[in-house]
């Protein structure tokens, strides 16, 4: 059996040659009590018009909306 660090590059250059791309992504950790304080304090402190403005936008521009994929998993 191959080493692990091989293994994982043989994986590698398998998706790569399905078209994929390892993506990695680093986040704060919501387990913790300061994240979960920090992301409170930020979100106390969200405009609601602008907020509502954004829901808005985002509900206009949504595919999931759209009366001719509404229900329709063929059509995805």
């Amino acid at each position: 059996m191959a080493a692990p660090a091989e293994r994982m590059r043989m994986m590698r250059a398998r998706r790569r040659a399905r078209g994929l791309r390892e993506v990695r992504l680093v986040v704060p950790d919501s387990r913790s009590r300061a994240v979960r304080r920090r992301i409170a304090a930020q979100v106390g402190k969200l405009d609601l018009r602008c907020e509502d403005e954004a829901l808005r936008w985002i509900e206009a521009v949504s595919e999931l909306d759209s009366p001719d994929l509404r229900g329709n998993d063929e059509a995805r």
